[in-house]
């Protein structure tokens, strides 16, 4: 079997190690950009390059951004009152993608699973404890009263529910979760916008 071009190999084991993509995946992903115009080829590349050199983690929330604090941390006609705290920034995208919650938000970057080995210290829990300590009141004099906990709706999302919130309600802080409306053992960023729109409306207290 004659052996594979080597910038062509490479090309196949570096999309291999994408999340999702199995070798065949992969083998069909390079041999289209082989094939195809190399304008696109270039692009792809342009835009890897653009997103390592220009994206950041925002500081207070931890969500992807471009700037220092990111745009809805800046954003003056955000609700600082309530922080949505989420697993993955695209639970971000999908929560946005309803127009229904004008608060702001707390990128956990996962959630607590002991068979992965993930806990507490693992995630941004110290971070928003801070957060919510540390800032009584933001620059509009408006003060933190509730978190709304839109982790997934799985074992992993539960516990780590169940955890902020023994830890955040003795501070006094409303404590909320999305309505039951998420199928169980899903994925947020999955949910369409009407399942999401009807959770965030039905949260619950916990």
């Amino acid at each position: 079997m004659q052996p594979l071009a080597q910038p062509v190999s490479n090309l196949i084991e570096a999309f291999s190690r994408l999340p999702g993509i199995g070798p065949k995946s992969a083998s069909r992903l390079a041999y289209f950009l082989l094939r195809a115009d190399s304008e696109i080829s270039l692009n792809l590349a342009a835009a890897l390059t653009e997103m390592k050199e220009k994206t950041l983690f925002c500081t207070v929330c931890h969500n992807i951004a471009d700037r220092q604090p990111c745009a809805t941390c800046d954003d003056p006609q955000r609700d600082g009152s309530i922080i949505c705290v989420v697993e993955e920034p695209l639970d971000v995208q999908a929560i946005e993608r309803t127009g229904a919650f004008r608060g702001l938000y707390h990128v956990l970057h996962g959630s607590i699973s002991p068979v992965e080995g993930i806990g507490p210290d693992d995630l941004k829990i110290r971070e928003l404890l801070k957060r919510v300590q540390t800032r009584e009141k933001d620059e509009n004099g408006v003060a933190v009263k509730e978190l709304l906990l839109a982790t997934n709706p799985n074992l992993e999302g539960e516990a780590t529910a169940m955890y902020i919130s023994r830890l955040f309600k003795p501070l006094g802080l409303r404590v909320t979760r999305l309505a039951r409306g998420l199928p169980t053992g899903g994925d947020l960023e999955y949910a369409d916008e009407s399942t999401l729109s009807n959770a965030l409306a039905g949260r619950l207290d916990m």
